[in-house]
């Protein structure tokens, strides 16, 4: 959520941002109507109240006529009329202003979609086969690792049994994530997989994302990400900036409905409904460029996380068009899939400013007595099993065997993952 006196202040800019977001910048002028009308109405409550208080006092150490009374009684019956009206706008404008997409930072790329991110970084050596390279899908179904056949039958589309090695190795990455994040002091949490609607609001995942979340019988929601969780965990409260930043890692099941995806990424363990995540969420004082230099952090520590496990990959500044409703500025990582010729995405890091704390209500008092909100971020440590994917295509052998990464051998015991006979 945005300030209301930032929209007020800021409305051409405002607007731009949203357009350039591929977003309908509409929803500005219509909280400016409804705020109007709020403001018109908290003023004229406020008149009625203070003349209420004026009038009874005015009584004060004597009888009241008839009149008095009559005049008393008009001004709570107008009051009493006008506040009904006020609380349904307040209603409106509340539910308006959720609906006010976060315009980009400043250096963000404008462009339509992703054919329009702009790559700022590659690293590591794209492998040199002397075979032509195996897409994951079909490695693992040699090896007996995978089986999204049956997985189908039992679960429906975009399902799968990992097996065999595949689970340790699973487990290995997820592992070894969340100890370099606690390496780096962050602290570790398994978060609530099921939600309130207010932490999906809150961190902006709804409405813009309502249609990709599965929910509930009781009509909580199924988290996307522990984002969701960890950036919720201390809604409704006041911290201290010395507490500040506060580094959170979560480890989490995730669980997405992939709409508007038919098709697409069908096979193998790229694209499904449930799968592993090792997130970082952030709280940080409300300074751009501290939360800037925290952004980058962030990304390092997914590029650190990648180069030891050996795996090259890119990094892009996402353009205005590829950008999510809350995103002030966002950087998506993606490993090189040999199997499938192409760069696919693994990690996304991005920061949002006070645009989540406000629909929280997670404020700080800072230094000088004042309460502020604090800004959020938060970027992709490992998710699996799409990480996987991208380690069995860059470690495949000739002979149709997998090499482990040297950093996950002492979780599985091994060096590699044999090809069968």
């Amino acid at each position: 959520m945005l300030d209301i006196q930032y929209i007020r202040e800021h409305t051409k800019e405002l607007r731009q941002g949203i357009q350039n977001k591929q977003m309908n910048p509409a929803i500005v002028d219509e909280v400016l109507r409804v705020d109007d009308q709020r403001r018109l109405l908290i003023q004229q409550v406020e008149e009625l109240r203070a003349r209420i208080n004026a009038h009874a006092r005015s009584l004060q150490g004597g009888r009241p006529s008839d009149e008095n009374i009559q005049i008393g009684r008009a001004l709570k019956e107008q009051l009493q009329d006008v506040e009904p009206q006020l609380k349904k706008i307040e209603e409106s404008f509340t539910n308006l202003m959720m609906q006010v997409p976060n315009p980009p930072a400043h250096d963000t790329p404008i462009g339509k979609d992703e054919s329009e991110n702009l790559e700022v970084k590659t690293w590591g050596t794209i492998p040199s086969f002397t075979f032509q390279p195996k897409t994951h899908d079909e490695l693992c179904e040699n090896l007996d690792l995978i089986d999204t056949k049956r997985a189908v039958k039992i679960a429906g589309t975009r399902s799968y049994f990992l097996k065999n090695d595949l689970v340790l190795l699973d487990y290995a990455v997820l592992m070894f994530a969340l100890n370099m994040m606690i390496k780096k002091g962050y602290t570790p949490f398994e978060v609530p997989w099921m939600v309130n609607d207010d932490a999906m609001w809150g961190t902006g995942y709804f409405p813009w994302g309502m249609q990709d979340h599965f929910q509930t019988q009781d009509g909580q929601k199924l988290i996307g990400t522990a984002e969701v969780s960890l950036t919720a965990y201390r809604k409704d409260e006041i911290l201290n900036e010395k507490d500040l930043p506060m580094r959170m890692v979560g480890i989490s099941p995730c669980f997405r409905r992939e709409v508007g995806t038919y098709g697409k990424d069908s096979k193998g363990i790229f694209r499904v409904h449930q799968f592993q995540k090792v997130e970082q969420v952030v709280y940080t004082v409300a300074e751009e460029d501290r939360t800037r230099e925290m952004h980058d952090e962030m990304l390092g520590h997914a590029e650190e996380l990648l180069q030891a496990l050996n795996l090259p990959y890119h990094v892009l500044r996402m353009c205005s068009g590829d950008m999510g409703a809350g995103q002030k500025r966002k950087y998506d990582i993606e490993v090189w899939f040999p199997g499938q010729n192409a760069y696919r995405e693994t990690h996304s890091d991005s920061y949002f400013n006070d645009f989540q704390s406000r629909r929280l209500n997670i404020r700080y008092r800072a230094k000088d007595g004042s309460l502020k909100y604090v800004y959020t971020l938060n970027n992709t440590v490992a998710a699996t099993p799409r990480l996987l994917a991208g380690i069995i295509e860059n470690y495949q052998q000739a002979d149709g065997s997998i090499r482990i990464p040297e950093v996950l051998q002492p979780f599985i015991g091994k060096e590699i993952i044999e090809a069968r006979v």
